[in-house]
């Protein structure tokens, strides 16, 4: 497919997707015409908790109100999902100098196998720049409050599998 500059890619594992996730595609949502949330099927690093059709429901749900967000699962190189989809950008969010060290890594592992393809980062907003999936988990399984942290339906399904 074409690339388009007016077509991003927003990629993660989402699980579960958070506000901070949510707060910056629909940050993206405004600075493209189109944003494909890309949900990671198979992750390198651990098995998820939700299953992919969780979290692309989750997303779908939470992102209803936008409408130029597409969730679509993905299990090749990001930069081959963003050609697939006919992005020409991916966007991530930052939080801190640690998310700045590792992701200016992976920009550079991306621009070594795609130069036409950019990377693009919107710097998370005070109130999440702590927020992270494997944070909300621990809550989740301590009884912690996470209501504000992640939308409701996905407050619900954390409490009900990980509460001790």
């Amino acid at each position: 497919m074409p690339t388009d500059s007016r077509i991003c890619v927003c990629p993660g594992t989402y699980d579960p997707v958070t506000n901070g996730h949510l707060d910056v595609i629909a940050r993206a949502a405004r600075l493209f015409d189109e944003v494909v949330v890309g949900v990671v099927n198979r992750s390198t690093r651990k098995s998820p908790l939700f299953t992919i059709e969780e979290r692309i429901g989750f997303i779908e749900e939470a992102a209803a109100s936008i409408g130029n967000v597409r969730v679509e699962p993905f299990g090749t190189l990001v930069v081959d999902f963003a050609r697939s989809v006919g992005a020409r950008s991916i966007i991530k969010g930052l939080r801190a100098i640690s998310d700045f060290e590792y992701e200016m890594e992976m920009a550079q592992l991306n621009r070594n196998q795609a130069s036409d393809i950019e990377s693009v980062y919107l710097m998370s907003g005070p109130q999440y720049s702590f927020l992270r999936s494997s944070g909300v988990k621990e809550l989740a399984t301590f009884g912690g409050e996470i209501d504000a942290l992640v939308p409701a339906p996905v407050a619900a399904l954390l409490k009900e599998r990980l509460a001790r």
